[in-house]
């Protein structure tokens, strides 16, 4: 069965916007099998997620924190993939977390929670960023680690409505330009 197909479809249309009947058809399969494969649509979607998680879609954020020497490396890696990836022509366009956004609350309250985990994540690379004298003492980490999240979720809506690479790599220079001064 083709995860691959049903990717695409969360991706493209939306948690509530895929049907079965969609993911069936695209996927190549009987809606009974789907069934007997994951249970249900949410089930599929879960699989989903976790699988896009381990993408290079998905773990670009984590690669860049891993591989790049400071914060402010790391930070720029991330917008800097990020505008690239985000329009990519063999995706589809922006962050199939931020697309996939739902109207029922359980999806909803479960795509919430994977996106403030960016905040989260960020906030201790920032908090080591500023133990380690990178940025001034008097740098607020969760601050600036929700911004760069609301960066990377703007990058992904406006590679939905149509941004280049080079206008979303223009976005992450100018947000780099907000990296507190040592």
């Amino acid at each position: 069965m083709s995860r691959a197909a049903a990717t695409r479809l969360f991706w493209e249309n939306g948690y509530e916007a895929t049907s079965i009947n969609d993911l069936t058809r695209e996927m190549g399969i009987r809606p009974g099998s789907l069934y007997a494969a994951f249970g249900d649509k949410r089930t599929l979607f879960n699989e989903v997620i976790a699988a896009y998680g381990r993408s290079p879609a998905g773990e670009f954020i984590w690669a860049a924190m891993a591989r790049e020497p400071t914060a402010f490396d790391a930070f720029h890696r991330i917008l800097l993939d990020a505008a690239a990836m985000y329009t990519d022509p063999g995706t589809p366009a922006g962050n199939l977390l931020c697309s996939a956004a739902a109207a029922d609350v359980d999806v909803a309250v479960y795509m919430c929670d994977l996106r403030n985990a960016s905040v989260d994540t960020f906030e201790k690379r920032l908090a080591t960023a500023r133990h380690e004298g990178e940025i001034p003492a008097a740098a607020d980490p969760r601050r600036l680690a929700a911004y760069f999240t609301a960066v990377m979720h703007g990058m992904s809506q406006r590679a939905r409505d149509g941004a280049t690479a080079a206008e979303l790599t223009d976005t992450a220079e100018l947000a780099m330009a907000a990296w507190p001064a040592r």
